[in-house]
């Protein structure tokens, strides 16, 4: 670890990068799905890696929830790019969300990031999507960035599980009117810190 943030870790068995074809799924399927993989972050200091434990699902156009329900813009045009890309959003004029694109390309669905279990190394809180892309550094440099290109890109996720019994909170997504339950989250209390 340096002052600046954490290092990738030096031992334990490697993670195995997510392929655009985990990406490619309904954006309910891969918000499941997503909960206890690894998001890495690439960072002039090193890695940042972080377990994600909340998210939730937008499915495009037919969604009036979703930012794309009235067609492609400026501020949303990479929602309609290629599953596995990410579509970064500023908000309230003062914060940034971070998502990533699923299902065929065209469609504009997308996985809201919320949030990733708490990292003591990273010294930063990481619960809410404004906090979490403070934390990693995400702004609009990173929208419409591939997210399946571990070698060179700037950010990718890699495979994680989470611990048996650990119990997946669904519910309706946060500030949206229709009760379908798209949100999914963990609670940090429910996994063993170091643990995979």
């Amino acid at each position: 670890m340096t002052s600046a943030g954490p290092q990738a870790p030096s031992s334990g068995r490697a993670r195995r990068p997510l392929d655009r074809s985990f990406f490619t799924r309904p954006s309910p399927v891969v918000a499941r799905a997503l909960l206890g993989s690894w998001l890495v972050r690439r960072h002039s200091t090193g890695l940042w890696r972080v377990q994600l434990c909340e998210t939730e699902a937008y499915l495009g156009r037919e969604d009036p929830a979703s930012h794309a329900h009235r067609g492609p813009t400026a501020r949303n045009l990479a929602m309609f790019g290629i599953p596995g890309s990410a579509y970064v959003y500023f908000v309230y004029g003062m914060h940034y969300c971070f998502n990533i694109v699923t299902g065929a390309e065209g469609t504009a669905a997308a996985v809201l990031v919320r949030g990733a279990l708490p990292d003591l190394a990273l010294g930063r809180r990481l619960d809410g999507p404004a906090r979490f892309c403070r934390a990693l550094n995400i702004g609009a440099a990173q929208n419409g960035i591939d997210l399946c290109a571990p070698i060179t890109g700037e950010i990718w996720l890699e495979r994680g599980r989470l611990d048996r019994g650990v119990e997946v909170v669904v519910g309706p997504r946060v500030g949206v009117r229709d009760p379908t339950p798209w949100r999914f989250r963990i609670l940090p209390g429910r996994r063993e810190p170091g643990k995979l």
